[in-house]
Formats: structure tokens, C-alpha cells, sequence
């Protein structure tokens, strides 16, 4: 079953323990995607849509605005919009991006990463003279 950030009912893990299922919510991996994501140096922020920004009005913190999901059979598909600092390079920022993202996802939830596609949604330059 494919998962997008409309659904989010989650995915379940396998139940190696024998006592019962773990749920993972899709909001959770969006989550850890967009922590991970904003930890690089160089990423201001992520550009969300329009519905995020109608939450951020409404003061509702959601950390996994400009992130989408889409999860099946286990495996993961990432796309994030990020707003870069001004100055930093684009090609580097973006790969270690996707690499702080595909290995925080795979470690916290045991997911298969097979791709995480950044889109450049803008540049902050409050910081320019």
C-alpha cells in the first residue's frame, strides 16, 4: 500500500517479538526527515505548501512541513523543499541532505531509503548586505 502524507495511518513493523505490532505514523518519519534535513549546515529552513502555511498561522508547530512520503513494501521515497543560506553551494548542501536524511530514516525506523529528491525552493538572504 502507498503512503502519502494524506494518509496517516502509518506502516506497520515486523513483529519480531511475537507480542504484538508496532505502528509507525507517516508523520513521524516526515518528522525525522525534516530534523535531519534542518540539522545540515547551510539549510534555513524547508518551503511548505500552502496548507503549512495556513498551520504555521494557526501557531500549530509541524516540523514536517516541505516534506513528503511515500512508503511501500518497507521502502521509503523522500522529497523535501528546502530553503538554503545564501552563499553555500547548492550540489553539496543538496547531497549531504540526502544523506543525513536516507540515514536518519533507515536508523530510527529500520525503513529502506531507496530515494530522497530535494527541490531548492528558494535562498534566504536576510543575512546579505
Amino acid at each position: 500500500m502507498a503512503m502519502d502524507m494524506k494518509n496517516k495511518e502509518g506502516y506497520v513493523l515486523s513483529d519480531e517479538t511475537g507480542i504484538g505490532d508496532i505502528k509507525v505514523s507517516a508523520n513521524v518519519v516526515m518528522t525525522i526527515a525534516a530534523v535531519a534535513a534542518l540539522e545540515v549546515p547551510g539549510v534555513h529552513s524547508l518551503q511548505g505548501t500552502a496548507a503549512d502555511e495556513i498551520v504555521t498561522m494557526l501557531k500549530i508547530k509541524n516540523l514536517a512541513q516541505g516534506v513528503r512520503i511515500e512508503i511501500e513494501n518497507n521502502q521509503a521515497k523522500v522529497v523535501l523543499a528546502i530553503i538554503l543560506e545564501y552563499g553555500y553551494s547548492i550540489p553539496k548542501i543538496s547531497s549531504q541532505v540526502q544523506e543525513k536524511v536516507k540515514s536518519a530514516i533507515e536508523t530510527m525506523t529500520g525503513l529502506d531509503v531507496v530515494s530522497v529528491n530535494v527541490r531548492i525552493g528558494g535562498v534566504n538572504i536576510d543575512k546579505v548586505k
